[in-house]
């Protein structure tokens, strides 16, 4: 995509540019040198090299009590809505997030409608509505449809796991392969799933912002392969150049058991494990891809997405990010 392919007037707002998909979101704006406002409860966590950049604009504010929203979405067209939280670091089951996801995306919507916003585009989760859907993925698809309540025209991306240095499932998987070559795990290690890569989430995200034809539209994104938590375990020891993982089936392991498991082996804290591992009961594949007659990419492969990652990293887990 060529810099005369961003000759447009959009003035564009994140929301949630520190975390782990608005960091990288970030970068590439700049590359194409669109200006932008990050709004942010703590500036403090952005370099003063971005913060100084000509082409950022950063507006301290809460999306949970809508302190600061107005102000910064005053004159704005487009806003990126990155925001999802998760448990937390809390042992126990903390559906909390839910409820403050809903409310933080009730704000934004009232904010956007008297400012005039023109367009929104959220990344959510993929997931087929109706019963047995998670928490986790009920939430996110309640927040889609609140972002799709108000005045602006909304743009939703649905993804299923992001591979990327730095997001917490991808660390997760990590670490349960690299640390345990035999693993006793639940049923859902055979669910089937449509991983994506981080630069692929970021290349669409990008691509629907420039193509006005998308607003009003959710797509579904995904990678070039599904395959079930099992496949990508050992496709990831395969990418890591270790050997074969042991992987058997543990029928009373529970999702909350799961996640009291992986925070013990993995740095991901049960909070934050206990929502993806039960997002992991459901299939979560693309029903489509009327994305590509849009926005066209040429998808990467999950191996190479794992490599991707590792070549990110400085020491240890983490991103390079900003």
């Amino acid at each position: 995509m060529s810099d005369s392919d961003v000759s447009h007037e959009k003035n564009v707002i994140i929301l949630g540019a520190t975390g782990f998909v608005g960091q990288r979101l970030v970068m590439e704006l700049l590359e194409k040198r669109i200006t932008m406002r990050l709004f942010v409860r703590n500036p403090e966590k952005i370099p003063e090299h971005i913060v100084s950049n000509e082409y950022i604009h950063v507006f301290k504010g809460d999306l949970l009590t809508g302190e600061g929203l107005e102000d910064a979405l005053r004159g704005m067209h487009s806003a990126y809505y990155l925001v999802h939280s998760m448990g937390g670091k809390s042992i126990g089951v903390n559906t909390e997030y839910a409820e403050k996801d809903k409310q933080a995306a009730k704000n934004f919507i009232s904010a956007a409608n008297k400012q005039g916003l023109k367009r929104i585009l959220y990344l959510g989760a993929l997931g087929e509505k109706g019963e047995g859907l998670s928490d986790h993925l009920k939430s996110r698809a309640e927040v889609a449809g609140i972002l799709s309540s108000g005045e602006p025209t909304a743009t939703i991306l649905r993804a299923a796991i992001i591979i990327g240095a730095g997001g917490a499932s991808f660390e997760m998987l990590r670490y349960l392969v690299e640390r345990l070559p035999v693993m006793g795990c639940p049923k859902w290690i055979d669910v089937r799933i449509q991983p994506i890569a981080l630069q692929d989430v970021i290349a669409y995200l990008i691509g629907c912002l420039l193509k006005d034809e998308t607003a009003g539209q959710t797509f579904d994104i995904g990678g070039p392969e599904i395959l079930t938590y099992r496949e990508m375990m050992q496709q990831y020891a395969e990418a890591r150049g270790l050997a074969p993982r042991i992987i058997f089936r543990v029928p009373f392991l529970t999702p909350l058991l799961s996640a009291y498991w992986v925070d013990l082996v993995t740095p991901v804290p049960s909070g934050v494990a206990h929502p993806l591992i039960e997002g992991l009961r459901n299939e979560v594949i693309c029903r489509g891809n009327r994305i590509d007659n849009f926005v066209q990419i040429e998808k990467t492969s999950f191996k190479n997405a794992v490599k991707t990652a590792f070549s990110e990293e400085t020491t240890g887990p983490g991103i390079n990010g900003f």
